[in-house]
């Protein structure tokens, strides 16, 4: 299964977010999956590559062109496929494409609009792959109760709220991504609530 991997590219972030995203990459890798990712060399990108690459994993990098040209993140020079979009609209459409599932770690603006756009995007249709959360350190539990207020506030249906999951442990993570049924529910009644 082709994972795509979402998460910070800071490199300033504490030691754990590292640790546990490298671990869960390297479980994925020796479990047989490969890696689509956002090409960077830091932070839980650099993380998610390291593990792949640890477990023996197939890692391919997808990243702008003007990421090198104007130095803006270092790039992980060790992916077996690297592809330089023009945009980073591109960037995320080439990485949403080439994979299976997704998993959201913990990130900033950057990863908060990633996953927001592949749960928009399952909403209305256009795929229906698996997305986890992976929480390390309770990171997204605000994020949690503000959907469950959304949901409350009937901005949302359950349904929509049912279409990503959360997990604090990464090898039950791998069991969901590995067991993953696709929902049957027609987009449609994801959008009115039926």
């Amino acid at each position: 299964m082709r994972i795509c991997i979402f998460g910070a590219a800071s490199a300033h972030i504490d030691d754990i977010y590292i640790k546990k995203t490298e671990e869960l990459a390297e479980m994925l890798a020796r479990r047989g999956h490969s890696l689509v990712f956002g090409a960077g060399a830091t932070g839980l990108m650099g993380a998610a590559a390291r593990g792949f690459k640890k477990g023996g994993g197939h890692i391919r990098g997808v990243i702008p062109h003007f990421f090198r040209e104007e130095s803006v993140e270092l790039i992980y020079e060790d992916c077996d496929e690297i592809t330089y979009t023009e945009t980073m609209s591109e960037r995320k459409r080439v990485m949403e494409d080439g994979c299976d599932a997704f998993i959201i770690t913990p990130g900033g603006i950057g990863t908060f609009e990633e996953f927001f756009e592949v749960l928009t995007l399952k909403q209305l249709g256009r795929h229906n792959k698996a997305i986890a959360i992976f929480n390390i350190e309770n990171y997204y539990d605000e994020m949690e109760k503000f959907m469950q207020e959304v949901y409350k506030r009937k901005f949302i249906n359950f349904k929509c709220y049912e279409m990503y999951s959360y997990f604090y442990d990464a090898g039950k993570l791998c069991d969901y991504l590995e067991n993953y049924a696709p929902s049957e529910t027609p987009w449609q009644k994801l959008k009115t609530g039926d």
